[in-house]
């Protein structure tokens, strides 16, 4: 027992070490070692102690989640979006005098609360309604970034959000091309919110701490003492934390933020105001919803709540059936929305959904909003029905999994959706070949296939509305460079189930379609990005028939795929580069682009493969592999030195 208390106290400090101080000071196979050791200890004993790091292994799924009343209410903030609001705040705190005020990073995940007695941690919930929430504590237990046992000994709620990096989305999404995460605020939501626990921990979430919520003894007197005990007991914080005295001085705290949270490798969508001393809080009390002392300034809205009129379903290329929402009209970053998608009949359901009823929905980087949840139920709201039926083509729906699909695979919609992902920027970028235009070649001229655009002429538009002289040439132009395209964009574009652009970058590694037809399920499986699903695919794509003779058509019709040249040479020939962090001077593909031009590979991940790294901020995972594989890591100003720049 007492070696086992002894290898608890070593693992945990250096998980702390690891994922709290990101400051590893042992290799994984060190760690490993002893881990491997405690868990012989406990078969052996059939003992697990309290602090034990094997209990934060995912176990078996819960059937539901139980319901916990939280010890202390845990309120929502009040919000502030110009600085005339802003500045209400600051006259209605200075009432009761001239107190410090804090200011941090407001993070777009889920918040949880964790509760400890006797310097154990025993339980996990969400927020709830404030006063009460969901038992999490299976979920929790697989994140990290908090310890199991604390020295204070007296009850404790503490509150954080959790939260998945964007590189960890990133991540997730290259190995999960079939059923990708939309944005980091509703991955970490769903990671949480999951009955499996397995699958929270490879969605990879930790908690950012900031606040604590209720101390049965010596409760801490102001917002900075909160934050220090936080950080004491080993729970994980983040590092901008400013104390200012004046509106203008918390203005340029605002300021700091909104400006670095566009760097920074988490999601942000504001920052939090707070009155620092306790004992103003106290005098300042509450109102029914709000700490009257604390206040959001959230920046640029993206969300927005709006009436639900309609559902109906759309029908994608792989013949998945997509909820789709009509709403009311209502004006959200810079735009007027009047349609909001969902993933599935189950998130539907399980976002209560209805016509009728009030939703929040989000719209993030330009792209079509999406429903976060019902707000209000209204009486009379109608319940969306699953469909037995395809909605576009009458046939028959099967369900796998979490989605319904139309078992026709002649569906019109798929067919027309297959096409302009053929067509689209990132495949055959056939230019100006929109999906409406697809749905009027498929309707009036017969197109079917990739192959019949190659065998559209000038006459093929005639008596289509619409198709003036000029608009008819540039379409036939752009088909015509479309033959020419890059193998790894070519397998991109042709559908194949699971490959996503980066995949289809390790496939065109092999130099041509052929070859890529005749690898193995084993050749497949032991490329990087390519799992035993998606292996699969691959095979079966190009031993279906139909397949094969529609790829003969292409060929036919001068469609010649070709593997992009390396140039000879150039700064980085024969690299192996992998790109970390953020970069402050450019984007991550400006990157990748000049890393290719200058004769080397941009690769996803870090491997034995890779024989450089370029580390911009907030590094995290492949910059620990790189320096334990001892890869030679650039930071952003080496890497733009050595360009020139």
């Amino acid at each position: 027992m007492d070696r086992m208390q002894e290898l608890c106290r070593i693992l945990n400090r250096w998980a702390y070490e690891y994922y709290v101080l990101d400051d590893p000071s042992v290799p994984d196979r060190e760690y490993d070692r002893l881990y491997d050791e405690l868990r012989a200890l406990e078969r052996e004993t059939g003992t697990v102690l309290p602090n034990s790091p094997t209990r934060r292994v995912g176990g078996e799924p819960v059937k539901a989640f139980g319901r916990h009343t939280h010890i202390a209410r845990l309120y929502s903030l009040d919000k502030a979006v110009t600085e005339d609001e802003l500045a209400a705040f600051f006259t209605r705190v200075e009432k009761y005098g001239k107190p410090a005020y804090t200011v941090e990073y407001k993070f777009d995940g889920l918040t949880v609360c964790l509760t400890y007695e006797n310097g154990a941690f025993v339980r996990a919930t969400t927020r709830g309604n404030g006063v009460e929430g969901e038992d999490v504590t299976a979920q929790v237990l697989t994140v990290r970034s908090f310890p199991l046992t604390i020295s204070y000994r007296g009850t404790l709620e503490v509150r954080g959000e959790a939260v998945i990096r964007l590189s960890v989305l990133e991540k997730y999404n290259a190995a999960h091309p079939d059923e990708p995460l939309k944005n980091a605020r509703n991955a970490a939501a769903g990671a949480i919110r999951n009955l499996d626990p397995k699958m929270t921990a490879e969605r990879g979430p930790e908690i950012l701490f900031y606040d604590v919520n209720y101390m049965s003894e010596d409760p801490v007197p102001s917002q900075t003492e909160a934050m220090a005990f936080l950080r004491r007991e080993g729970f994980k914080t983040y590092p901008y934390f400013k104390v200012c005295r004046t509106f203008e001085e918390v203005q340029d705290a605002i300021d700091e933020i909104e400006i670095e949270r566009k760097k920074i490798d988490v999601l942000t969508d504001g920052a939090v105001v707070k009155v620092n001393e306790e004992q103003v809080r106290e005098e300042m009390g509450y109102t029914d919803k709000f700490p009257r002392w604390a206040i959001a300034f959230k920046f640029e809205a993206e969300e927005a709540e709006t009436t639900v009129k309609n559902v109906f379903w759309q029908v994608g290329r792989t013949g998945k059936l997509t909820p789709l929402a009509e709403v009311e009209p209502v004006e959200l970053a810079g735009a007027t929305v009047r349609r909001a998608t969902l993933n599935n009949f189950g998130d539907l359901t399980k976002k209560r959904v209805k016509v009728g009823s009030g939703v929040l929905i989000r719209r993030s980087n330009e792209v079509i909003p999406e429903i976060l949840g019902a707000v209000t139920e209204e009486d009379g709201g109608i319940p969306v029905e699953k469909p037995t039926v395809c909605p576009a083509c009458g046939s028959p729906v099967t369900e796998v999994g979490a989605n319904l699909f139309c078992s026709n695979p002649d569906c019109p919609p798929r067919i027309v959706q297959k096409l302009t992902h053929y067509c689209s920027k990132n495949a055959a970028d056939v230019e100006g070949m929109s999906e409406q235009t697809l749905t009027l070649l498929y309707e009036k001229r017969g197109v079917r296939r990739f192959s019949d655009l190659y065998a559209l002429t000038a006459a093929s538009f005639e008596g289509l509305e619409g198709f003036k002289e000029k608009k008819i040439e540039n379409l036939l132009t752009a088909i015509g460079k479309s033959k020419h395209i890059p193998l790894d964009r070519f397998l991109y574009a042709i559908g194949i189930g699971g490959i996503g652009r980066v995949a289809a970058r390790d496939l065109a590694a092999f130099g041509s379609v052929e070859k890529v037809a005749a690898l193995g399920l084993e050749e497949l499986v032991a490329l990087e990005n390519i799992g035993e699903i998606t292996a699969r695919a691959i095979v079966n794509y190009f031993a279906d028939g139909e397949n094969a003779a529609e790829l003969k058509r292409l060929k036919e019709a001068g469609v010649e795929p070709y593997t992009r040249a390396k140039r000879t040479g150039g700064l980085f020939a024969g690299e192996t580069v992998v790109l970390t962090g953020s970069l402050g001077s450019m984007s991550r593909t400006e990157a990748q682009k000049l890393i290719e031009g200058e004769g080397g590979t941009a690769a996803s991940a870090v491997s034995s493969k890779t024989t450089l790294v370029v580390a911009g901020e907030k590094a995290g995972s492949k910059l620990d592999k790189a320096k334990k594989l001892g890869i030679p890591v650039l930071s952003e100003e080496e890497f733009l030195a050595r360009l020139g720049k």
